[in-house]
């Protein structure tokens, strides 16, 4: 607060001081803002929802998982099947669920050609959805 003195020359300085009144007017109105508002954010319409006994329907497609081991042979999960037969199997599976999943386990020293066959004859079947299961490397985390 500045003060006067009852000196009458006229080389007064300035006063440098900061007048709190209008910020704490701003912090008091602000206060009571959130005290009115804050009952408010809770604010929920009460429901009183029925009751019902039912299973969750499962969303998850069907899966095949195909390995190729070092050998060239092809199992259909722990069933091995011969490459003529491959394409009759996806086709069964897509008759069971047009979302099928074919999950490719191939060796590292699988010939390039017999994972090519495989996924050719899955398309030729009706399968969509190809993923190649992998080990995670060394690098990754």
């Amino acid at each position: 607060m500045a003060m006067g003195s009852f000196n009458s020359q006229q080389n007064t300085m300035p006063t440098a001081e900061i007048n709190m009144t209008p910020l704490v007017d701003v912090m008091l109105v602000l206060l009571i803002i959130f005290i009115i508002t804050a009952p408010l954010m809770t604010h929920s319409v009460k429901v009183d929802l029925p009751r019902a006994a039912s299973t969750p329907t499962p969303e998850k497609p069907m899966t095949l998982q195909v390995a190729i081991n070092a050998d060239n042979l092809l199992y259909v999960g722990n069933d091995a099947v011969d490459r003529n037969a491959l394409e009759e199997r996806f086709r069964s599976a897509v008759a069971q669920d047009a979302n099928v999943e074919l999950h490719l386990k191939a060796d590292r020293v699988t010939r390039y050609e017999t994972v090519a066959e495989t996924m050719s004859a899955a398309r030729r079947a009706g399968v969509t959805k190809i993923g190649f299961v992998t080990q995670p490397g060394e690098g990754s985390r």
